[in-house]
């Protein structure tokens, strides 16, 4: 049964490593539901976050290959129980639409925050799940909205091992 799983990839910051990467995922036919990529909390190190729905074997020997990657540090898989999550949204509304006042109802209504107010258009916030965000979107979209981007996935894991600890244990390894 497929379930949707988080995978952190920590490397080092190469060039050509995201494909390497996501070619990993297409070899095995397996659609990258999000993916981003920022700095960790150790200094030279990088992570990707990347959300796929696949089957739990599928993604243990998905997260073994791409630790066979040489700039790859460590990488792990967590179901959605096993992880914190959100992801942004920014829509951008014509400034007509905006001083419509059932627009403030609904911004407060989604707790979404109002980044730009210019005469000709107004930019929104929304952080939060990936429903909640498309919510926000289908009561906006009668208003008219010129723009509309999401970004990936943004996860911390809950368990309480941290990376900086893996990264210790795999030093502690090679130097044997």
């Amino acid at each position: 049964m497929k379930n949707q799983f988080t995978i952190s990839v920590f490397t080092e910051n190469q060039i050509g490593l995201l494909n390497r990467v996501s070619i990993i995922f297409t070899r095995r036919h397996i659609n990258i539901e999000s993916i981003t990529a920022s700095e960790s909390e150790v200094k030279g190190i990088h992570r990707y976050t990347i959300v796929i729905s696949e089957e739990l074997g599928l993604v243990k020997k998905v997260v073994k290959q791409l630790e066979k990657q040489i700039d790859v540090v460590k990488a792990f898989y967590h179901s959605n129980s096993e992880v914190v999550f959100q992801e942004i949204a920014l829509y951008k509304l014509s400034g007509t639409a905006t001083k419509d006042l059932s627009i403030e109802k609904i911004i407060r209504k989604h707790h979404a925050r109002i980044l730009a107010l210019e005469p000709e258009f107004t930019i929104l916030e929304k952080t939060g799940y990936k429903q909640e965000t498309k919510e926000l979107f289908d009561e906006l979209e009668p208003y008219g909205i010129l723009e509309f981007v999401r970004s990936g996935r943004v996860a911390i894991t809950k368990p309480m091992k941290k990376f900086n600890t893996y990264l210790h244990e795999v030093e502690m390894a090679a130097k044997q």
